[in-house]
């Protein structure tokens, strides 16, 4: 028979952060941040990029900074529809991406860009890059995209059904949507161009999370079939004590490699980097005062954990972290 602790013994004597006194204050903000989020990408949309509009990028390289609006203005009057010519990486470099066009692309239409560039600046501009995606196959990878992050979530919600008490894989299932619409809100207020790589970053963001959410949610429940006395709310705080220098270490370290990447990765990695960014941080939040939050205000207790099928392995002897 496992042998029982009591709260003091559990946690080595160590004082136990009360995390749950702001739970409410936490459902506020999160619930605001839901709704503005919501908010934003219905008003504001989102800045597809040409992965899933179609069109043409062409990144040319100047000898030194232009005038983007001049230049802006030579290419719709050399019979470029509503281009978008911004500076990326430094003031030197210009990407300028067109919709969809009839007639020539690739190398011919950015030979004809650059001669306008060529006339508008006075310089003698390189081409970097040219890239070209007919309208359909951006309709198909949007699609892709949206199937994959559904698969994903469908994924989790199973796995963590089976692995969890209801409660606290309902309240994980809600985190983890909790985390990407708020990125998502974030992503369409600061105009981020929404490619591929932010597909995946999204991905990256609900993996790293569940991770985190998971690990929270094991201590939980291992301590309530643990812990002799002690009520539901000081179990959730003592488990949380427990992880946070484990999820301080692994976040600080994440967040630490992915600003050296948005800083030093360039101008292709800068919006993957910066969900990266988003995400992280918003996961190691709603880990806390969403995940274990909801779970408790749900009515977890301790015979919601004993009722549960326990593992036949490890069961006797649960892990205690100091």
């Amino acid at each position: 028979m496992a042998q029982e602790y009591n709260i003091e013994q559990l946690n080595h004597g160590r004082k136990v952060v009360d995390f749950m006194r702001w739970d409410k204050l936490a459902f506020i903000i999160s619930g605001l941040l839901i709704v503005a989020a919501i908010a934003i990408v219905g008003v504001r949309g989102f800045n597809w990029g040409l992965d899933f509009t179609g069109g043409t990028v062409i990144e040319i390289a100047l000898e030194k900074p232009a005038d983007l609006e001049v230049l802006r203005g030579d290419l719709v009057k050399a019979g470029f529809d509503e281009p978008l010519v911004q500076n990326f990486g430094s003031s030197r470099d210009v990407m300028v991406r067109m919709a969809p066009v009839s007639g020539p692309a690739g190398t011919e239409l950015g030979n004809k860009v650059v001669s306008v560039v060529n006339q508008t600046t006075q310089q003698n501009a390189t081409v970097k890059r040219i890239e070209f995606v007919g309208p359909s196959v951006g309709s198909d990878l949007a699609q892709a995209g949206a199937m994959a992050l559904l698969s994903a979530l469908i994924a989790i919600l199973i796995y963590i059904g089976f692995r969890f008490e209801w409660r606290l894989a309902l309240g994980t299932v809600l985190a983890l949507a909790h985390d990407v619409i708020i990125t998502c809100g974030l992503l369409a207020l600061f105009r981020i161009e929404i490619d591929l790589t932010i597909v995946a970053s999204l991905m990256s963001v609900i993996g790293y999370s569940l991770n985190d959410k998971i690990v929270v949610s094991d201590r939980i429940r291992e301590n309530f079939r643990k812990i002799r006395r002690g009520s539901s709310y000081d179990i959730t705080n003592v488990s949380l004590t427990q992880t946070l220098s484990r999820t301080l270490i692994t976040s600080l370290t994440t967040l630490a490699m992915i600003l050296i990447l948005f800083v030093f990765g360039g101008a292709l990695l800068k919006g993957f980097s910066l969900t990266m960014l988003i995400g992280v941080t918003i996961g190691t939040i709603s880990s806390i005062y969403v995940s274990s939050a909801l779970a408790l205000k749900l009515g977890m207790k301790r015979e919601h954990m004993l009722v549960q099928k326990v593992e036949k392995e490890g069961a006797d002897q649960p892990s205690i972290l100091p």
